[in-house]
């Protein structure tokens, strides 16, 4: 393939129409300094808040984040994708989604489970979940953890294990799938009433990071995937003091590719977080205002960050320091009520 052959890269945005979003949003992406711009707009789906590509990025999937709960795909041909059929019911309100053993799994946070979808060969849905797991149990929170809330599902870094994270149980569940159902292998127990909300492993596969968003902190943990358990070790804080009142919420994670850096992205507060890696710690370099309100979701690609402010509805692109770790603002996009970022 030459230069002028190749596709421009693009990302795709996910954003909430019941706030006024626009569905969700592909952009185009300069690959020099980051910079997004916006190509078009699909609201096929209520409420597509957390998306994800297929490796070959033909097929894109949404979770539809409402009381009933669904999840859609869409063929990636051209700037506008397509939805491909009827969006397949899963659990009530799904917050994230991935893909693991050839079925999209959904973290179903207002029932507390785990779906599993199948994928057909080309990349479409079956007509149904072929199985569910149930989270059981409780926190000490009482508003945000009389019950299990599922937030966040993803494989391993060896794609034998599915893992999920459950804010309303403050554990960690690891899973299998046996005939299309989701299996639970082992719960850890994380600290009670910190409210663990997405984990990012990082890259070398033997470490992964938990965000807390009842408590502003980061537990990390030793992960092995050959017996597929995980340690917790130590818990940071992602501020440099206490928060301004009950106004922080942690919401996004993630690593830098060279294992040196993790970052965070906290509500309320409205900051990004940068982290050192230390051995199997972490340490607090700072903070820096992430630019919205509201940062619901962080990716990284290309050396830069993105962030969706929800509230400000916009989308905001960083260029990291690679010797600090440090984010600087690079520019922003309009997207009412975005919720997320993924990258093709």
């Amino acid at each position: 393939m030459t230069d002028g052959d190749r596709r421009e890269r693009r990302a795709f945005i996910g954003s909430f129409t019941a706030a006024g979003g626009p569905g969700v949003v592909t952009a185009a992406v300069d690959a020099d300094s980051g910079a997004l711009t916006v190509l078009s707009g699909v609201d096929g789906v209520p409420d597509p808040s957390y998306l994800a590509l297929a490796p070959d990025g033909g097929i894109l999937y949404a979770v539809s984040e409402t009381a009933e709960g669904a999840v859609a795909a869409y063929r990636v041909t051209d700037d506008k994708p397509e939805l491909l059929g009827t969006p397949v019911r899963v659990g009530a309100g799904p917050t994230h989604l991935s893909l693991f053993a050839g079925h999209v799994l959904t973290a179903d946070y207002g029932s507390g489970s785990v779906t599993a979808v199948p994928v057909r060969p080309d990349g479409t849905l079956a007509g149904r979940s072929s199985g569910q797991l149930r989270h059981t149990g409780s926190g000490p929170h009482d508003q945000r953890q009389h019950a299990p809330h599922a937030h966040q599902v993803q494989p391993d870094p060896s794609g034998r294990w599915a893992v999920s994270v459950d804010l309303g149980t403050d554990s960690v569940r690891v899973c299998t799938l046996e005939d299309g159902r989701p299996v639970l292998h082992r719960e850890i127990a994380l600290r009670p009433g910190s409210g663990p909300r997405h984990l990012a492993f990082h890259p070398d596969g033997g470490l992964a990071y938990v965000l807390n968003e009842l408590t502003p902190t980061v537990t990390v943990c030793r992960w092995d995937a050959e017996s597929g358990s995980l340690k917790p070790l130590t818990e940071t804080s992602v501020l440099p003091g206490p928060p301004d009142g009950d106004a922080a919420y942690p919401s996004g994670i993630v690593t830098s590719p060279d294992g040196r850096f993790v970052w965070t992205a906290t509500r309320g507060e409205d900051v990004l977080s940068v982290l050192a890696v230390e051995g199997e710690g972490l340490r607090l370099i700072g903070t820096v205002p992430c630019e919205g309100h509201w940062p619901r979701a962080l990716t990284e690609a290309g050396g830069h960050l993105y962030v969706a402010n929800e509230r400000s509805g916009d989308v905001t692109w960083f260029t990291v320091d690679p010797a600090t770790g440090v984010p600087r603002r690079g520019g922003a996009i309009k997207v009412p009520a975005a919720s997320c970022v993924v990258f093709d």
